[in-house]
């Protein structure tokens, strides 16, 4: 019997003190109430107290939380469709009125909040075209979506960190219709830039002709010049070594004319015996 006292002691003792203390970490957020109504939300990190049986505790992640978003469509300023993947950062910013709000359930929060950044993205994306959605710095859209959307979160007693948008496609229809108007396009500037490049080659092309021109009229004159001279040195140098023996400049030039007449053995001169022509081949007297 003093052991079953001792059990039933220790067991109340532990029913007490679990009904009476609980526990707040680092990572939660806690609300007490006493018979259903909320009287305390600003617990610390830590043990606290309660009363059993009147109050009771509802504990929420205090942690970043991230909302995936399912692809959704939205229209453009242009009224195309553009087909967004994104998600949402968001914690508890106001635990009483997340409460209060969306009963503090997760899923449901995420349900409303999927709805405000819907409603953030349609009124956002319908002031641009694909051009700028695509091209355009995604840091400013994501500073755009939200700061609309923080306002109507904070009345839920959510906090938006951060949006980010992780894809933006065109709808296949869109997509092949855009592709062929890059494609234009792109064609259209190659072609331009051929165009140009042609045009460019030619202008290349005629002033290498020119300079050609240029250099080889210029290379012809300083030949014929360098012709001219030395044909005046040979001719002054042949007059002066004529000038300095006759008779030795005209056998000179008689064996070179023998020489360039009979180069082959085949070749053949037509002239008169008794010619100036076979002078030296005669017996000289």
């Amino acid at each position: 019997m003093g052991l079953n006292k001792i059990l039933i002691t220790i067991g109340l003792l532990f029913f007490l003190v679990s009904s009476t203390v609980f526990t707040v970490s680092e990572t939660e957020r806690a609300i007490k109430f006493r018979l259903g109504e909320v009287i305390k939300t600003d617990f610390k990190p830590g043990i606290h107290f309660k009363l059993p049986f009147i109050n009771n505790i509802k504990k929420f992640d205090s942690r970043i939380l991230t909302m995936d978003s399912k692809p959704e469509r939205f229209l453009t300023s242009e009224k195309k469709n553009v087909i967004v993947d994104s998600f949402v950062k968001w914690k508890v910013a106001d635990v009483k009125v997340f409460y209060t709000a969306v009963a503090g359930d997760v899923a449901q929060a995420n349900i409303r909040l999927d709805q405000i950044i819907k409603d953030a993205f349609r009124s956002e994306f319908s002031r641009r075209n694909i051009k700028q959605l695509v091209s355009s710095d995604r840091n400013a859209i994501r500073t755009a979506l939200i700061s609309r959307s923080s306002a109507v979160a904070l009345r839920l007693g959510m906090e938006i960190v951060d949006v980010q948008v992780k894809r933006i496609d065109l709808p296949s229809d869109v997509s092949s219709s855009v592709y062929r108007r890059m494609e234009a396009e792109r064609e259209r500037v190659a072609r331009e830039f051929r165009s140009q490049g042609k045009e460019a080659a030619e202008r290349i092309k005629a002033n290498a002709d020119k300079q050609r021109e240029i250099i080889m009229a210029n290379a012809f004159r300083d030949a014929e010049v360098l012709r001219g001279n030395g044909d005046a040195a040979a001719a002054d140098t042949y007059a002066k070594s004529y000038g300095a023996d006759i008779e030795f400049f005209s056998f000179y030039r008689s064996m070179s004319a023998y020489k360039q007449s009979f180069k082959s053995a085949g070749d053949m001169l037509v002239v008169e015996p008794d010619s100036d022509f076979f002078k030296y081949f005669k017996k000289q007297k």
